[in-house]
């Protein structure tokens, strides 16, 4: 085998494709244009950097789709979840990570693996021959983003997806505040304390809610649309939908006692949860933002406990590229005009950094399966896997293809009893989570016995 694997963007996909294709003795160039070429939102020159949450969601197997992804990645070796678990921090039985660190191991291990070259050149064409994926995320180049529109005929699709803020922990009144995740979930009191919770009563939250529609927001460029991906909303967009909006999202005051003052309960309470493993920084869980800096400060600062905040980061907006992945990918991730170019990660209309890591990992085993000659078998509809890469490629409606989270929803449905009705939502969501640990389980198994005969 001669022929090496390259791999556009140093994100979560092309770092688990990375890894995965090195793994089965496929030669990879990993290029990664940071920090030679700079984005908006990257802080680092770090493969695997978290930019926007540092949460990886539900780690339930069993009762959640994402934490059933979380499964599928672990059994596959995948780089990105073992990291995550190895950097974990309390969430109240969500996976949030120390990001800092957590990008720090994903480079020593790319840049030590002896069958992975980094290479910091952009990358502002498609390439006519060669073994490539392109990862390049919701921050696509703009060279590279004009390539791809050229190739595939068609104009770039977008939304908006927005950036929480980050607030020094030092900085927070806890006089007003407390550490308590809703109705205490989690095993041990650290997760059970996970989430610092800050209470309005009504008047505090109509101000808060007029001077968040009355700010400074970020202004669109001429011909832009905002065209938000809905688990990415912005809270000015949220509170313009209605007042009360925010209240029953992030805002929600339901399952906390406030120690402060038991008696009364919360009109609204903002949660923050920690970010790092020293518990220095907190990000303001679901407050994504397109106000401008100094609105941001002003408006967040109204906020109980926050009066005095200071900000490591504040809110951001970028344009979060995507393909029209049901016309242009084949069920192997493959540009159909291209067959020796695949796409993976958010640019194939996946939201999250689980999902992008999933297709990554996809995406590096039938690229490393192309080059050693081997087949793989079809990727198993019934696992969380297979079920969103078939959404993608063929299963949603390209006339209204938007960007998805994994979900129950894209699960081929159950065989369910003739007689006795249908399974109640826990005894169904279990079902579905065997299903496809077991379809998944025999994918990998016959890979590997696929390799060890070669």
């Amino acid at each position: 085998m001669t022929q090496e694997l390259h791999i556009v963007g140093g994100g979560m996909a092309g770092a688990e494709a990375a890894w995965q294709a090195a793994n089965r003795g496929v030669q990879v160039v990993l290029h990664e244009m940071r920090p030679k070429v700079k984005t908006f939102a990257h802080q680092t020159g770090n493969l695997g950097e978290m930019v926007c949450s540092n949460s990886f969601r539900s780690d339930d197997d069993e009762q959640n789709a994402v934490g059933l992804l979380h499964w599928e990645m672990r059994a596959a070796g995948g780089l990105i979840i073992t990291t995550a678990h190895r950097h974990r921090l309390p969430a109240g039985g969500a996976l949030a990570v120390d990001r800092e660190p957590f990008a720090q191991t994903i480079t020593d291990a790319l840049t030590s693996h002896p069958n992975i070259r980094i290479s910091h050149e952009e990358i502002t064409e498609l390439p006519e021959d060669g073994q490539w994926i392109f990862a390049t995320g919701p921050l696509t180049s703009e060279a590279l983003g004009q390539a791809i529109a050229k190739e595939t005929g068609t104009d770039r699709l977008a939304f908006f997806d927005a950036i929480a803020p980050i607030v020094h922990a030092d900085s927070i009144d806890m006089s007003k505040a407390w550490m308590q995740s809703r109705y205490d979930k989690g095993d041990t009191e650290d997760e059970r304390k996970a989430y610092l919770n800050c209470p309005m009563d009504k008047e505090t939250y109509d101000a808060f809610i007029d001077a968040l529609l009355a700010a400074d927001k970020t202004e669109f460029h001429e011909g832009e649309t905002a065209g938000y991906f809905d688990g990415c909303l912005p809270i000015e967009v949220m509170a313009e939908r209605g007042r009360e909006t925010l209240r029953h999202g992030p805002m929600k005051p339901v399952g906390l006692t406030n120690p402060h003052a038991p008696e009364i309960k919360a009109h609204a309470v903002v949660q923050l949860r920690r970010d790092n493993a020293l518990g220095t920084l907190f990000n303001i869980v679901g407050f994504q933002t397109k106000m401008k800096y100094g609105a941001q400060a002003n408006v967040f600062r109204m906020i109980p406990g926050l009066e005095n905040a200071r900000f490591a980061r504040l809110g951001g907006i970028h344009r979060n590229t995507f393909l029209n992945s049901p016309t242009l990918l084949d069920a192997q991730m493959r540009l159909r005009s291209r067959p020796n170019i695949r796409f993976a990660g958010q640019i194939t209309g996946v939201e999250g950094y689980v999902e992008s890591s999933a297709m990554g990992l996809l995406a590096g085993r039938l690229a490393a399966a192309d080059l050693t000659g081997s087949t793989l078998p079809e990727v198993p509809q019934d696992s969380a896997h297979g079920a969103l890469v078939h959404h993608i490629t063929g299963g949603a409606e390209a006339k209204t293809f938007q960007p998805m989270n994994v979900n129950f929803g894209l699960f081929r449905p159950l065989d369910e009893p003739v007689r006795g009705g249908r399974r109640g939502r826990k005894d169904r969501y279990k079902a579905y989570t065997d299903r496809a640990k077991e379809a998944w389980s025999g994918w990998l198994d016959a890979q590997e016995a696929a390799q060890a005969a070669q």
